[in-house]
């Protein structure tokens, strides 16, 4: 018997066998029942009978985002509408919105799923828990909030922004948890400590995702809101919502269900399996999905398979952190850069800040990039000389590890943009020249 309450605790064997049912489930389930991969499928040869064996995953033809936006207003759908009881929604930043379905029995995986990431974040039914993410249509709030009471802790749903409404039911109610994004994490600590709240607040943990975010960023509210502890949760629209996974009290990666569903990682580029450790993009087939099964689908996330047990004991697989997009990457001037090596360099001095915006414009024909980046809030004073020696070693970092020229410049703490979501790191102004 399992001594967690909601987690998986497969041996290896018994978890390739969940995986290997599953996934002849939800190709015989698309054939019979979805337009869309009756056609995909049929036009690479499959048949259900053909899947033996997890190695026959590779055999099948990829899903991606077109494919979902193409199929509007109901993509892959393979039940009856009648059996649809909610939708969910991307934010639709561009083109139409990834709609997707769910019945009843996919809502009850969803919500199993965020309990799983309440329990390894070491909650209990006594803690409260303010769900400080989006409601409607997106599927975080509501998808924290089932799960926060499948779990049977209690739900404080808030939603983004309202920061005095945010403060006054963190100190009044005696919350214990904060699920948010980093940056909304990050301007609650802020406000906390201008407005002198940090002994009234009792809060511990911080469950924060949906945005790239670095360990400096991090660290910082962490401090400033004294937590015991903070957990990184990944999660996708597609894949039910947040909640495919979180990190554990090690930080040694992310565990996720791979009873739910089954990760590739692949070389961007030419869709083959990257080495062993090797960061490429994850690639996910569901495994129980109704409404909307995914069959090898591109999620454009970057990341790396992390091997062996990890030291927390808890026995489900785990992958790195996302570690940027394969679409969020930048070309400047034939270069192919990330913003996640920006933060890679600025951890390392204790002199700048968390927060940064890296601006592209083009003059004439010629690309330029510039980024301001935030001193940090304590940061002696170190004087024209040595802000030019800080500036100059932060370019010859910047440059061995982009290969490519940047100009930099200091911000006064607090000075860029702060946000309820997701930060704006990168503005591109390059297409109006």
């Amino acid at each position: 018997m399992s001594r967690y309450r909601f987690l998986p605790d497969h041996s290896e064997d018994a978890l390739a066998a969940e995986q290997l049912a599953g996934f002849q489930w939800t190709v015989s389930h698309a054939l019979q029942n979805s337009p869309f991969y009756k056609r995909r499928l049929g036009e690479a040869g499959i048949q259900a009978a053909d899947i033996r064996s997890l190695d026959d995953l590779q055999r099948l033809p990829f899903t991606t985002v077109a494919d979902l936006r193409d199929e509007y207003p109901l993509p892959l759908l393979s039940v009856p509408e009648k059996d649809v009881v909610r939708i969910h929604a991307s934010s639709g930043t561009t083109g139409k919105r990834k709609i997707l379905a769910y019945t009843a029995k996919d809502v009850e995986n969803f919500k199993l799923m965020m309990a799983r990431c309440y329990e390894l974040a070491g909650l209990t039914v006594e803690d409260r828990v303010q769900i400080a993410v989006g409601y409607g249509l997106w599927t975080a709030g509501a998808g924290f909030q089932l799960g926060c009471e499948h779990f049977g802790a209690m739900a404080v749903p808030v939603g983004p922004g309202n920061l005095e409404m945010q403060l006054q039911l963190l100190t009044d109610v005696g919350v214990t948890c904060l699920c948010s994004t980093a940056s909304m994490a990050l301007l609650m600590s802020e406000e906390v400590e201008r407005n002198g709240l940090l002994d009234k607040v009792r809060l511990k943990k911080v469950i924060f995702g949906a945005e790239a975010h670095s360990p400096k960023m991090r660290k910082s509210f962490e401090e400033r809101l004294g937590l015991e502890d903070s957990f990184d949760i990944a999660g996708m629209t597609e894949m039910y919502g947040p909640g495919t996974g979180l990190e554990c009290c090690a930080h040694d990666g992310v565990h996720y269900w791979a009873d739910l569903f089954i990760i590739e990682v692949l070389d961007p580029q030419t869709l083959t399996p990257v080495a062993p450790g090797e960061v490429g993009e994850m690639v996910v087939t569901s495994l129980r999905k109704e409404a909307s099964p995914l069959i090898r689908y591109r999620t454009r996330d970057l990341t790396r398979m992390i091997p062996g047990q990890c030291s927390c004991g808890v026995r489900a697989p785990r992958h790195d952190h996302i570690l940027g997009r394969s679409d969020d990457m930048i070309i400047f001037r034939g270069v192919n850069i990330y913003p996640g090596q920006i933060a890679d360099v600025l951890q390392h001095y204790p002199e700048l800040g968390a927060e940064y915006q890296l601006t592209l414009t083009r003059k004439d024909g010629r690309d330029a990039m510039h980024l301001r980046v935030e001193r940090a809030q304590d940061a002696p004073e170190i004087g024209y000389d040595g802000e030019a020696a800080l500036l100059r070693n932060v370019l010859g970092e910047l440059h061995k590890k982009l290969m490519a020229r940047c100009g930099v410049e200091l911000a006064a703490y607090g000075e860029l943009p702060r946000s309820f979501a997701k930060s704006k790191r990168v503005v591109d102004l390059r297409d109006q020249e």
